[in-house]
């Protein structure tokens, strides 16, 4: 039998990925201003069409970069070559307002939501183009909150604009290699610069040092941290500067000399450099989430047009279905989180945000991070699963969605890293308060015939927020921010999901039904009751179980002595 003869598998057939999505649509209505649902309503529904279009050309001409150490005379160069590809995916996103669109703030504090909607649209169909974008976002924030007149008007308008042939990326250079995410031990020295000449960009000074698992080293600026102050000062002598670049060819940087601008108060360089973080770790949560769109999409789809067996469709087959509704529940919490923090982000930059809100916001961004990065892969696999051997074809796209999806769970913080940071900001105080204060507005906030409804998932909800709240009792059990991180991120997922099914109830939408079930669903077996326990069980560890635990990683292997010799 020939290969055109024979049964032939149909490839599915994808559609809009906004219009078709299951809730963003949905979503953005409840949260958006009806003015501006309606604007963004129309460009996203455009921009779903360039994404299947534009996008997912631009990526077949994507090649990885080449860096080219000597020329024809064996002279060093380190010229960095990218794709035709890659280039012109900067420029979509530019032109699309990645960086520019919670600037322009056309929408006031909603902007950020309608941002990471249309990144949730993009970020699986971009050969990663976000991460540099995410770094210019931040950076745009630092100067606009750090930086002086000059540094706004020549910087700023080019890290924001819309046109590609003015605008700037930005990197983010803090890692070193003795302390990785631990920036205290940064070896990078600042020395004030003796030109008797001020700058209007802020004090001059020289940097010399090596960033290790730098950001974006092909940007036109940067921010770097280096040490002001000596070294036993720890990450009190640090210092946030703004430097220029040139075409960089790898992520690990020598600094020799380097000419950069002070920004902000010497010695405040860990403080100033936060909202970096903020922004990139809501942009790493939205790529994880993206990437389980994408996923999820193919899947769907995928069901619609595969006939298994005497006609029937994959939709038709019960276990199948399940197992897409699994993923779709977990679709919907993960998107629920992205565009919450991102509803505080807005309030917080736009300066409508209340004090709760803005301790809420420290509180839940590492959370959403970490839990996305860590729960996004798994169901992507899933989705590569729904598609049988067809899945594990290269040409699917699953192994890159699966491949750049687990780089999300070190970029920008490891779960453990973040869990610990989440620890810190509970322990400076009002951040844990203010998370409760909303769970239980939230929550009485359900009407009595939904909540009688929903009285075994609203229950066990209200159990798990008392849960969370003990978590965080101190003397806090050094294996608690783990674990106690994961419910937070449930929780707050949970809340979010149950604001959304009061409106869709109280509004009569068509949708309400399935939304009362998602939410039924996700409370009850998507893993809240899990996370409580394990927060339980960790609470009654004895503190010797890490001791014990140092004694089982410890290689004796291989020929290794034991204590016993």
């Amino acid at each position: 039998m020939r290969v055109e003869e024979g049964f032939q598998p149909v490839p599915f057939v994808e559609g809009n990925p906004y219009t078709t999505d299951p809730i963003l649509p949905s979503l953005l209505e409840r949260i958006l201003p009806a003015g501006a649902f309606e604007e963004v309503h129309d460009d996203l529904s455009r921009f779903g069409g360039e994404v299947l279009t534009t996008l997912r050309e631009l990526c077949k001409r994507s090649a990885p970069p080449e860096l080219v150490q000597y020329d024809s005379w064996g002279r060093r160069v380190d010229e960095l070559r990218t794709s035709e590809g890659w280039r012109a995916l900067k420029e979509v996103y530019h032109r699309e307002g990645a960086v520019a669109i919670p600037y322009e703030r056309r929408y006031g504090a909603h902007s950020r939501v309608y941002g990471f909607a249309k990144l949730l649209l993009a970020n699986a169909d971009s050969e990663m183009v976000d991460c540099p974008m995410s770094m210019t976002d931040g950076v745009a924030r630092v100067i606009e909150l750090q930086g002086s007149s000059e540094l706004k008007r020549d910087i700023l308008t080019r890290l924001v604009s819309r046109d590609p042939a003015q605008a700037f990326t930005a990197g983010q250079w803090m890692t070193e290699r003795p302390g990785g995410s631990d920036v205290s031990r940064t070896e990078t020295t600042a020395t004030p610069s003796p030109s008797p000449i001020p700058s209007l960009y802020g004090p001059e000074y020289t940097l010399d040092g090596f960033k290790w698992f730098s950001s974006a080293t092909d940007s036109d600026v940067a921010l770097a941290l280096a040490r002001t102050g000596p070294t036993s000062a720890g990450a009190r002598a640090l210092s946030l500067f703004l430097l220029g670049t040139r075409a960089l060819p790898t992520a690990e940087l020598e600094l020799a000399g380097t000419r950069a601008f002070l920004l902000g108060q010497a010695g405040d360089g860990v403080r100033a450099i936060a909202p970096v973080l903020g922004i990139t770790r809501v942009h790493s949560a939205a790529t994880s989430a993206a990437h389980l769109r994408k996923a999820y999409a193919a899947a769907r789809a995928h069901a619609e047009g595969r006939v298994v067996a005497r006609g029937a469709l994959l939709r038709d087959a019960p276990l199948h279905v399940a197992q897409l509704a699994r993923v779709g529940v977990l679709y919907r919490a993960v998107v629920h989180l992205v565009l919450g923090a991102a509803g505080l982000l807005g309030r917080v930059e736009c300066g409508t945000a209340s004090e709760e809100e803005g301790l809420r916001l420290r509180m839940v961004t590492p959370a959403v991070k970490a839990f996305e990065a860590e729960m996004c892969p798994g169901a992507v696999q899933e989705c590569m699963a729904c598609l049988g051997g067809q899945g594990y074809m290269e040409e699917s796209g699953f192994a890159t969605l699966i491949q750049d999806g687990l780089v999300e769970r070190i970029w920008e913080g490891t779960t453990t890293v973040l869990s610990l940071d989440l620890l810190r900001t509970v322990e400076k105080g009002g951040a844990l308060r203010a998370f409760a204060s909303w769970a239980q507005v939230t929550l009485d906030s359900c009407p009595g015939a939904l909540a009688e409804q929903l009285g075994g998932p609203l229950s066990l909800l209200r159990s798990a927020q008392l849960s969370l709240q003990d978590a965080y009792v101190a003397p806090v059990h050094p294996l608690m921010p783990r674990p106690a991180l994961f419910l937070v991120a449930f929780v707050t997922s949970s809340l979010l999901m149950l604001e959304h099914v009061i409106w869709a109830t109280t509004t009569a939408r068509p949708e309400a039904s399935t939304e009362v079930e998602v939410f039924r669903r996700w409370v009850l077996e998507g893993g809240l009751t899990s996370a409580a326990e394990e927060v339980a069980r960790t609470k009654s560890l004895p503190r010797g179980r890490t001791e014990a635990d140092g004694e089982i990683s410890e290689s004796h292997c291989g020929g290794g002595e034991s204590k016993a010799e």
